[in-house]
């Protein structure tokens, strides 16, 4: 799949990985900015403006954006995370321009006062929402306790109180700063035109004013303090009980990043894991699962459980013994085995999706500068050997002390 980039003249980078044997076009912005970018009084205006940028521009109403998208019959949404915000399309290939053009353009949004007030009330129900569902917001409130004085610890929705107390000038003043040329990229995947990608770029993003060097994106961060230990969340209404635990990781830059997913897979995959075969085969827990998330600068492992509210605390002991038990006994062979060829099934997968790719491309080089193309992931995959999976649970041991949230209908489940 060749690869192809090139800068605009204002420092924007267009890049596409290109497919001749793909029958769909993914195209979409990813704008370096998240929850981790944001200061108390911002908190949660990533989010918020992800919002916005679907109520228009100066010239399209969200309505007319909305029916744009469904005449092309696209597959079109955004997110924001973190560290990124990212808004994409896919369509077939004639509608390329189109989507292109419709995109550009919302990079521009009108940021009007009505369409601000009116999504505020939006935002807080969906905080509201977020809170008053499993689990019960207990994986914010872990994510808080791990990351402690890092940034990383902020909600991506942000608190009701940060949500009312914002005006709009911030939020258009940090549009301003964060939606410019050298911290967003357009990226394309796909069945691409990358010759008409970049001209419909010239076109509609080469006046785009670059942010000077002096407001480009820093993310230097205080070390993460954690808060280990056991906070709890009282919901009565609750018919499960639900605990998500957060130790340390490698992280983005870190070569064992790779190593760990795949440990994470082997230890709490959906089927097939240890903690599959231990607890939800056995019908003691609805759900025990081990993943592993990357960011910049920090890693983690996330364990999630939901089971019978009396039995979360000795469920979470027995899934502190699974991980335990791995640090002390080899790994057999075959275990590992199944677990790498899990890992390099879904990087071949899904490199066969456009939409995909489009997450995987954008992402590498909005953070990295750099592409890495599927072969160069399943190559690194099928290096990886039990040792490195060993090291990984040496240096980043799974059942060290960590933060743990459990939530549930009683204070003492």
């Amino acid at each position: 799949m060749p690869f192809l980039h090139e800068r605009l003249a204002n420092g924007l980078d267009v890049i596409a990985e290109t497919s001749d044997s793909a029958v769909s076009t993914s195209v979409g912005f990813f704008v370096l900015t998240g929850a981790r970018d944001e200061s108390d009084d911002l908190w949660g205006t990533s989010h918020f403006l992800e919002h916005m940028v679907f109520k228009g521009t100066s010239d399209i109403s969200g309505d007319e954006i909305n029916r744009r998208f469904d005449a092309m019959g696209a597959a079109a949404n955004a997110f924001t995370s973190e560290e990124d915000t990212v808004y994409y399309a896919t369509v077939l290939p004639e509608q390329q321009d189109d989507a292109v053009d419709l995109l550009a353009r919302m990079m521009r949004p009108a940021l009007r006062a009505e369409d601000f007030e009116t999504e505020r009330l939006v935002i807080l129900e969906e905080i509201r929402m977020y809170d008053d569902q499993p689990p019960f917001g207990a994986d914010d409130r872990c994510r808080a306790a791990f990351f402690g004085r890092h940034p990383l610890a902020r909600s991506v929705l942000g608190s009701t109180d940060s949500i009312r107390a914002l005006p709009i000038d911030a939020m258009r003043d940090y549009h301003r700063r964060r939606y410019a040329p050298g911290t967003m990229v357009l990226a394309a995947s796909g069945a691409v035109d990358f010759r008409a990608l970049v001209a419909a770029a010239r076109r509609l993003c080469g006046d785009w004013e670059p942010m000077p060097a002096a407001g480009r994106v820093v993310r230097d961060a205080p070390r993460r303090a954690a808060r280990p230990g056991i906070e709890r969340i009282v919901r009565p209404q609750a018919s499960l009980g639900y605990a998500v635990s957060m130790v340390a990781g490698p992280a983005e830059d870190d070569p064992d990043r790779h190593a760990a997913r795949l440990l994470a897979i082997l230890l709490g995959d959906s089927s097939g894991s240890r903690l599959y075969w231990e607890l939800v085969d056995t019908g003691e827990a609805e759900h025990a699962g081990c993943a592993h998330d990357d960011f910049l600068d920090a890693g983690l492992f996330v364990t999630q459980l939901s089971c019978d509210p009396a039995d979360v605390t000795p469920l979470l002991a027995r899934i502190a013994e699974t991980y335990a038990a791995a640090t002390r006994e080899p790994i057999a062979p075959d275990e590992f085995d199944r677990a790498r060829n899990k890992l390099a099934s879904r990087v071949v997968l899904a490199g066969e999706k456009p939409r995909r790719r489009l997450f995987d491309v954008g992402l590498e080089w909005a953070h990295r500068r750099r592409h890495r193309s599927v072969a160069d992931t399943l190559h690194i995959v099928e290096s990886l050997s039990l040792d490195d999976v060993h090291r990984v649970l040496a240096t980043w041991p799974l059942d060290a002390p960590g933060a743990v949230v459990v939530a549930g209908p009683v204070a003492d489940a």
